[in-house]
């Protein structure tokens, strides 16, 4: 239950904060520690990828052991004796000779196939179940986030760009792929790393030391470029966002936009945004391309150090020339995880920056408070409504109802008319809970809204909105919305009754013709008939009905009004319109302005009162 003492009970700060709450941190051990929540029910997978990671890692190392140590010191140059190690591969090549009777070479060969195909084998299946794991994982947190996005109510929704929540749903979730994928990778660079390096210092103690000298320019390479990144990855993925925006809201309302003739504008505005993000993108990428192109000037530095070395030592019987070869072999295995390491840190940032974005909208707890012991309505309520001195704002500051009294008796038809932005709508979303208010302010059958379920309470009110949405689906399944409670009959006779089943009839497939987008293959006043279809089918008590016969033409409005009438038949009814001719009927009449009831009662009453009604009505219906 609410405890404010105000009008609106929004306790979040102001919704900008969703984008810019942000820490920045570029490595959270805290957001990792969450992100293995979504990841811990498919660790089986992921243990067994890091086994085969190992075993492909291990066998790599054992491939170069085999071209260097075996190849060239034991078939080529017949060096025996070397103290240099060679993992037991030279005796498991002596192995393979005595038991298959093939030639050093062959048997050399036959054994480096065998490692060759274990390690080729192991790094696929390693690969195969370190995505899927992930794959799962993140497909588990983008339904959580979608279904938590869901419940966000519409104050959130009021001041929060819906292409932002996209990023969030697509964008940053594959940015976290991306992320887990190179962190699994990584463990294959450095299992190899850690053997070749105990090689390393068996073979030669002073060219080992020589090469890891440079290891740390490289740590300290990367260390600046993650402080030169830091703020350029986040700032690529608010670029990302903002584009997301305003592409969501072009495509939206598109019509709007071609109508208006806005499309240079617009392209205007998105290129803007767009050369925005290419900044940014290129700032990136300079920095990486940098960094890149500095790991392979040391690559090369360490392949001259290895030979030059190297050929000393070899002239000094200090090492053989496979143990040469095996340094220039394995300098890739000492090198190439700190520089994939410093790679991955690119998709890292972009992935931390996503990452705390994604928990970010997972814990924006903003939400409609529900009672914690919710009364329990009767199967069928009476439909009694009763507002009780309601003010509400949406900000402070801003009131849009001001003290707001009135009563609509079970069955009764209660008109409310008004100027723009009277407040008229604004009633409504507060009878279905849209929004946190007082207690004590609006009541059906004498019981406080607020001590309802808001599910419970709006599978009482049925609303029918000017602006109707249509969801991709059929006919049939924009009538049902997936409710198991209403069958395919009790839909076709609801459509029946409000008189959309004649132009149903005539579609290619009837009721199961698939919709467009919005439902763009229908007029409004057909997408209107089935609205009140849907409405109809889930049998509510209460109806409200916004605007409904807003922009429909005379015919099919007298369709409507036909099909208004049998929907508000024996039901307690709120009609909302600016066209008065369709609220004649009403029982009562509210007249709202500037937030305020100015007028209330009966239609001839109103115009004997000669007030705001009787000024609308003659504006409306004087002859011309």
């Amino acid at each position: 239950m609410s405890e404010a003492t105000g009008t609106n009970l929004n306790r979040n700060p102001d919704q900008k904060m969703f984008d810019d709450d942000l820490s920045g941190a570029v490595l959270n051990f805290q957001l990792l520690r969450r992100l293995m929540y979504w990841l811990k029910p498919y660790r089986i997978g992921l243990i067994a990828s890091t086994l085969l990671v190992l075993i492909a890692s291990f066998a790599a190392v054992i491939m170069e052991i085999m071209i260097s140590r075996v190849l060239v010191d034991y078939i080529i140059v017949g060096e025996t004796d070397s103290l240099m190690p060679d993992l037991g591969m030279i005796e498991a090549t002596r192995w393979v000779e005595q038991h298959t009777g093939l030639a050093p070479l062959l048997s050399a060969g036959l054994l480096f196939f065998v490692v060759m195909v274990i390690s080729t084998l192991a790094g696929h299946w390693h690969r195969l179940t370190l995505t899927a794991a992930i794959v799962k994982g993140l497909r588990d947190l983008r339904q959580d986030l979608f279904s938590h996005m869901e419940t966000r109510p519409s104050s959130f929704y009021d001041r929060v760009p819906v292409g932002r929540i996209m990023t969030r749903v697509t964008n940053d979730i594959e940015a976290l792929f991306e992320m887990l994928r190179g962190m699994g990778s990584l463990i294959g660079e450095f299992v190899p790393f850690f053997v070749a390096l105990v090689v390393m210092f068996s073979a030669s103690v002073k060219l080992t030391l020589i090469l890891l000298a440079m290891v740390p320019v490289v740590m300290l390479t990367t260390f600046f470029f993650r402080r030169a990144s830091r703020e350029v990855f986040r700032q690529v993925r608010n670029s990302v966002s903002s584009l997301n925006q305003d592409l969501q809201e072009n495509l939206s309302g598109i019509q709007v936009v071609q109508l208006s003739g806005r499309q240079q504008r617009n392209l205007e505005k998105y290129t803007s945004l767009n050369k925005e993000n290419r900044r940014q993108e290129y700032r990136s990428i300079n920095l990486s391309t940098l960094y890149g192109a500095f790991n392979d000037s040391l690559t090369g530095i360490g392949l001259g150090l290895i030979i030059w070395f190297g050929a000393g030592e070899v002239i000094s019987a200090e090492m053989t020339i496979g143990g040469v070869i095996l340094f220039t072999r394995f300098m890739s295995m000492l090198f190439t995880p700190i520089v994939t390491l410093g790679e991955q840190l690119n998709v890292l940032f972009r992935a931390m920056a996503s990452g705390e974005r994604i928990f970010q909208a997972l814990d924006w707890d903003e939400q409609i408070h529900e009672p914690a012991d919710p009364v329990q309505l009767p199967e069928r309520v009476r439909g009694r409504i009763e507002f009780r001195h309601v003010s509400f704002q949406y900000q402070s500051g801003e009131p849009i109802l001001k003290d707001v009294s009135f009563t609509v008796e079970p069955g009764e038809k209660l008109a409310i008319v008004g100027p723009t932005g009277s407040g008229k709508s604004t009633m409504i979303r507060l009878l279905g809970r849209f929004y946190d208010f007082p207690d004590g302010m609006i009541f059906l059958d004498g019981i406080d809204v607020n001590r309802i379920a808001s599910h419970d309470l709006r599978t009482r009110v049925g609303v029918v909105l000017q602006d109707f949405h249509i969801f991709s689906g059929t006919i049939l399944d924009n009538i049902v919305l997936g409710d198991p409670g209403i069958t395919r009959e009790r839909a076709i006779e609801a459509a029946k009754t409000v008189n959309a089943h004649g132009f149903i009839s005539r579609l290619p497939a009837g009721y199961d013709t698939p919709l467009q987008e919005r439902g763009a293959n229908l007029s409004q006043g057909q997408r209107q008939l089935l609205a009140f279809a849907r409405v109809l089918a889930a049998d509510p008590e209460i109806l409200v009905l916004d605007e409904a016969t807003a922009s429909i033409d005379t015919e099919t409005e007298q369709l409507i009004q036909d099909g208004m009438r049998k929907l508000t038949a024996e039901r307690t009814a709120i009609l909302i319109a600016h066209r008065l001719q369709t609220i004649q009927e009403a029982d009562r009449i509210l007249v709202l302005q500037d937030g305020r009831v100015i007028e209330y009662g009966t239609h001839q009453e109103l115009l004997a009162l000669g007030g705001l009604y009787k000024t609308l009505h003659e504006l409306q219906f004087q002859e011309v």
